[in-house]
């Protein structure tokens, strides 16, 4: 057993921006940064028998990441995701519904593979359809589960969240989404941290991580705080930036490394991305160091 090994399941797609299409999906997004990383990383989700399947079987030849466990689907098309951007490169989405990735099925060898890490990575948008019994599946056997919130209305409803927080070992919101949260869950506070703490013992969650975007994030794990406050750079695009931090995070947890110094990390990360063109540019470590001397 490789005792580090993360998987990330969900959706992987195209991205359509105006400039043309880019391959995404955030539970995708953080399998190639962890990747990129040098994590031991394996991605379940599934894609149509088409052309654009076929060219996401090619991506992830030349990324590395296995096909292995991405099921192919006869019936159902190849996710695609409409992204617009605004003055400041923030990213809208609009959704295509009934796609591949809305149909993926446990099978033995994934809930195998599962049980069999150290971490497993999911997020809120794959509990619209079919795929969302498959996860409860995974959820039964997985060891440490991470759940990234990245919330899509109307792909998501509040008793799906509260089921999936109170499941989950991790929780990661965006400082937006954390408000949401905070009022679904009736939190009586004002401040962030007051909220934290309050989901933290509402749902019985010891580690809790909130991105505040260019402000940098907020880490808390068993009533100890740690706080970044960001990096300066030119957003170029948001999509993306946020699975960067959370794979950079995740790697830095599974490896039992410092918990600062690994915010630190995350929250560079993340600027970088959102620098760059993209879900998932080339970022080196070298590059990662060398951007956190500025």
């Amino acid at each position: 057993m490789d005792s580090n090994k993360i998987v990330c399941f969900g959706e992987i797609l195209w991205d359509l921006f105006p400039s043309g299409k880019k391959i995404g999906g955030a539970p995708f997004n953080v399998a190639s940064s962890l990747k990129g990383l040098g994590a031991s990383v394996e991605f379940i989700s599934r894609i149509g028998q088409d052309a654009l399947g076929e060219e996401i079987l090619n991506h992830l030849t030349r990324v590395g990441i296995s096909k292995e466990y991405v099921q192919l689907d006869g019936q159902h098309a190849t996710g695609r995701v409409l992204v617009t951007l605004d003055e400041k490169g923030s990213a809208q989405y609009e959704i295509e519904t009934n796609a591949a990735w809305d149909f993926i099925e446990s099978t033995p060898s994934t809930l195998n593979l599962v049980k069999q890490s150290h971490a497993f990575v999911f997020g809120s948008l794959i509990t619209r359809a079919q795929s969302f019994k498959a996860l409860r599946a995974f959820l039964k056997v997985a060891r440490f589960s991470v759940f990234d919130l990245n919330l899509r209305p109307p792909y998501y409803s509040d008793s799906v969240l509260i089921e999936l927080m109170n499941t989950a070992s991790m929780l990661k919101f965006n400082d937006e989404e954390l408000y949401q949260i905070a009022d679904l869950l009736k939190s009586p506070y004002h401040s962030m941290d007051q909220h934290i703490s309050y989901i933290a013992q509402k749902t019985n969650t010891e580690l809790i991580c909130v991105t505040k975007g260019k402000f940098g994030a907020v880490l808390y794990y068993k009533n100890v705080w740690y706080f970044n406050s960001g990096y300066q750079i030119q957003v170029n695009d948001t999509v993306g930036a946020g699975d960067s931090f959370l794979a950079t995070l995740i790697h830095g947890i599974v490896n039992d490394n410092d918990l600062q110094k690994t915010l630190n990390r995350a929250c560079a990360m993340g600027a970088l991305v959102a620098g760059s063109a993209g879900a998932n540019p080339s970022i080196s470590e070298v590059d990662l160091i060398e951007f956190m001397k500025i």
